[in-house]
C-alpha cells in the first residue's frame, strides 16, 4: 500500500556497505527495497519489517525495470537510489582479457546508468528524489594497477556532477559518497584480480601493492559509510560530495593541495615503489 514514510532502493545489498545502510534506514522507519543478484541466498534482511528484498542485477536491465516495479507496487513510491553495486578490477592492463575490462565498466558505469535512469521517470514525475552513488577516493586519486576500477570510479564522479546540473531543476537531487578503505568484503567476492607472472616487469608493482594494503590497519567500518549515506539522504542540501572515513580526508585534502609530481611521488614512497 502507498505510505507516507520514505523508502530507499540500495543495489549491492546483500554485504558490506550495501546490507549495513539497509539496517540502517530501516531502524531509522524507512523503507528499504533491498535488491541483490541472488535474494534467495539473503536470510538476515528478509527477516526485517518493510524491507522487500528483491532481485537486481545491474547488468541485467529487465531485473532492473521489474525490482523498481516491484518496488512501487509494494511502497507506492521511491524516494532515494543508492547506487551502490559494483566492485573493483586490479591487475595489470596488459594481463586483463577484454571480457574482464568490459564486465568491470558494465558493472560500475553503465549497471549505475541503467539503474538510475529507469528511476528517472519516477522522480521527474513526483518533482523530487535524491540519486546517491557510491564513489571512492579512488574516484579523485590512484593506486598502481587499478587502471579499471579508477577508470569506473572517475567516471561514476564525472557523471554524477553532470546529472547535479541536469536534475536540479526540477527537485532531483544528486550526491556522491566517497569512502576511504572500509572493512568489507572488498578484497574477496567483490575484488577481481588478475596478474600473469610471465610478466616479469610488473611483478615488483604487483608485490609492493599487496604488502601496502596488508599492512593498513586503518580501514573503517561499513556503518562509518553507512552514517554518511544516512546524512546524505535526509540534510536536505544541494551538496555534492561526502567523504567517508579519516583517510579520505587525509588522502583527498592532499590531493587537492599537491601538484601531480608531489601528489605521485609521496604515493609511490607510501607503497615503496
Amino acid at each position: 500500500m502507498p505510505t507516507k514514510t520514505q523508502t530507499i532502493l540500495i543495489t549491492g545489498a546483500s554485504s558490506g556497505i550495501g546490507k549495513t545502510t539497509a539496517k540502517l534506514f530501516q531502524a531509522n522507519g524507512w523503507n528499504v527495497i533491498a535488491t541483490m543478484r541472488a535474494p534467495d541466498k539473503e536470510e538476515e534482511l528478509t527477516q526485517l519489517d518493510n524491507v522487500l528484498v528483491t532481485r537486481l542485477d545491474v547488468t541485467d536491465e529487465a531485473s532492473i525495470a521489474q525490482a523498481v516495479e516491484q518496488g512501487l507496487a509494494r511502497f507506492g513510491k521511491i524516494d532515494v537510489l543508492l547506487n551502490n553495486a559494483g566492485y573493483g578490477a586490479y591487475g595489470p592492463l596488459e594481463a586483463f582479457p577484454m571480457d574482464r575490462i568490459r564486465r568491470q565498466f558494465e558493472t560500475n558505469v553503465i549497471g549505475l546508468l541503467a539503474t538510475t535512469k529507469a528511476l528517472l521517470p519516477h522522480f521527474r514525475a513526483n518533482a523530487s528524489g535524491t540519486i546517491i552513488n557510491i564513489s571512492s577516493i579512488g574516484g579523485q586519486m590512484t593506486f598502481p594497477l587499478g587502471t579499471l576500477y579508477h577508470g569506473t570510479k572517475f567516471a561514476v564522479e564525472g557523471m554524477s556532477e553532470s546529472l547535479h546540473y541536469e536534475l536540479a531543476p526540477f527537485g532531483v537531487r544528486v550526491k556522491l559518497v566517497e569512502p576511504g578503505l572500509i572493512k568489507t568484503d572488498f578484497g574477496g567476492r567483490s575484488f577481481d584480480f588478475v596478474n600473469d607472472e610471465t610478466m616479469a616487469e610488473y611483478q615488483p608493482t604487483v608485490q609492493k601493492l599487496f604488502e601496502s594494503w596488508g599492512s593498513n590497519a586503518e580501514a573503517s567500518e561499513p556503518s562509518v559509510v553507512a552514517e554518511i549515506i544516512w546524512s546524505a539522504a535526509i540534510d536536505g542540501t544541494g551538496i555534492l560530495r561526502y567523504r567517508a572515513g579519516p583517510d579520505a580526508d587525509a588522502l583527498l585534502d592532499a590531493r587537492k593541495q599537491q601538484d601531480d609530481a608531489t601528489f605521485i611521488g609521496n604515493m609511490k614512497a607510501m607503497i615503496g615503489l
